[in-house]
């Protein structure tokens, strides 16, 4: 399999990076439908519509919701069962995510002008989180501790966790990473069903305030559905990186190091998208050799096999400025600026979810124990959003206590532009406190 290889001075280029990056984004109906169908059902019938679809597509069967419920008992219990080194790097991996989330809490502030007039901004945790883990095959504790740490950091009273649990199937892993992060409560429940759940509420499952956490199609159709009735992180696009290398790394086997930061986005599924800038035209093609020595050698070799033939590219630019401004314009997931001064290009980067600087910050490292969020804004998303952090669980309140002093100046000033937009009310409100 030859990875596409694309040159900026082709006349043909512009056609190909758009072809490159076009992606169906568009909602498939028959999947959107379905999820609009659960959703009606568990507002109608609750605990019972819940009890129905965790029987039909999880094949488990209990006769009261509450018997889904994992109790804390069980996830300690998860915990103590793990092997010593994985139990090591979950706690190693969550102290590393907490310290740097906790650098992201905003405070309140205020200030008091002349008159006494007080204005501010009040900071207040979110009351309840639902967090969504996917269970089965896609089982990954690293989001368990990327979700729920800048929820608890933030001061979230409750996390509650769905995850669902094929044929009563559970990952200690997953369950030991909730542990250790402190979900209040988990539900053995997935699908838009407990997406269902969590927006609406049940008897048993109680309603939260936002839903975070990646999931399926069905999952992401029904965040979409209830976005309003509760907050969303964001719908996930496939995951995607782009390494912006200018060759030069004195490693003997630096062309495999970039060859493997490739796959390790385009392992995760057939869509997802990895690309290579590079003004070097023997480093490309180094990459491209090694690129067809190791691929075979990789559990998923299918799986990145499609990925890399249908959408990935190592592309020759002119110069790293041209490298920068095609990335900008591709606003990457995940971008390493894997050359010899990394410092040297980050001005010029304006969108990506995350920047890893330099030939040793790997990506992975990113997904997993470096400590910023591995939630991150897709296709092309980053032109305008950011990573989950602590300021996703806080809202502001706008503090506004007007001195009688004040009420004298901006009384004037609101009644004026009231009586200009023909409110009235909003004028003599005003107005009915100013001094005679």
């Amino acid at each position: 399999m030859s990875a596409r290889q694309l040159d900026t001075t082709s006349s043909d280029f512009e056609a190909q990076l758009i072809a490159l990056l076009q992606f169906d984004t568009d909602d498939d109906s028959t999947v959107d439908q379905a999820a609009a169908a659960i959703l009606a059902d568990i507002k109608q019938r609750g605990d019972a519509a819940l009890l129905d679809y965790t029987r039909k597509f999880d094949r488990v069967d209990v006769q009261q919701a509450s018997q889904l419920e994992i109790t804390q008992a069980e996830l300690q219990a998860a915990l103590v069962a793990l092997p010593d080194t994985q139990r090591k790097a979950l706690e190693a991996a969550a102290s590393r995510v907490r310290s740097f989330h906790e650098k992201q809490l905003s405070e309140s502030w205020r200030y008091t002008e002349a008159d006494g007039t007080v204005l501010g901004q009040r900071i207040t945790a979110l009351d309840r989180v639902g967090l969504y883990v996917p269970g089965g095959k896609a089982s990954y504790p690293s989001s368990v501790l990327m979700n729920a740490i800048p929820a608890k950091v933030a001061g979230v009273q409750e996390v509650i966790m769905v995850t669902p649990t094929p044929g009563g199937e559970r990952n200690g892993m997953v369950l030991a990473a909730a542990a250790i992060a402190g979900v209040d409560r988990v539900f053995a429940i997935g699908g838009a069903q407990a997406v269902g759940a969590l927006a609406y509420g049940t008897v048993t499952i109680p309603a939260v305030d936002k839903i975070v956490g990646p999931g399926n199609a069905y999952v992401a159709a029904a965040k979409r559905r209830v976005f309003g009735t509760v907050g969303i992180d964001m719908i996930a696009g496939p995951s995607e990186i782009l390494v912006l290398s200018d060759g030069a790394a004195e490693v003997s086997d630096y062309a495999d190091w970039i060859a493997m930061d490739l796959f390790s986005q385009a392992e995760h599924d057939e869509v997802a998208q990895a690309i290579l800038l590079c003004p070097d035209a023997a480093f490309i093609t180094k990459v491209a050799a090694s690129i067809e020595k190791l691929l075979p050698t990789l559990p998923r070799a299918d799986i990145v096999r499609t990925s890399m033939k249908n959408r990935c590219a190592l592309i020759k630019v002119r110069d790293l400025d041209e490298a920068c401004a095609i990335s900008n314009r591709i606003a990457p997931e995940h971008l390493e600026l894997s050359v010899q001064d990394p410092e040297a290009l980050l001005p010029k980067i304006r969108h990506a979810g995350a920047i890893f600087m330099g030939i040793y910050s790997s990506e992975s490292l990113g997904d997993y124990c470096a400590g910023p969020n591995h939630v991150l804004p897709t296709a092309r998303t980053a032109r305008f959003s950011s990573p989950l952090g602590v300021y996703d669980f806080q809202k502001r309140s706008s503090i506004i206590q007007v001195s009688p002093a004040g009420a004298q100046t901006l009384g004037k000033i609101a009644a004026e532009l009231a009586y200009g937009e023909g409110l009235q009310a909003h004028a003599q409100s005003a107005e009915f406190r100013l001094k005679p």
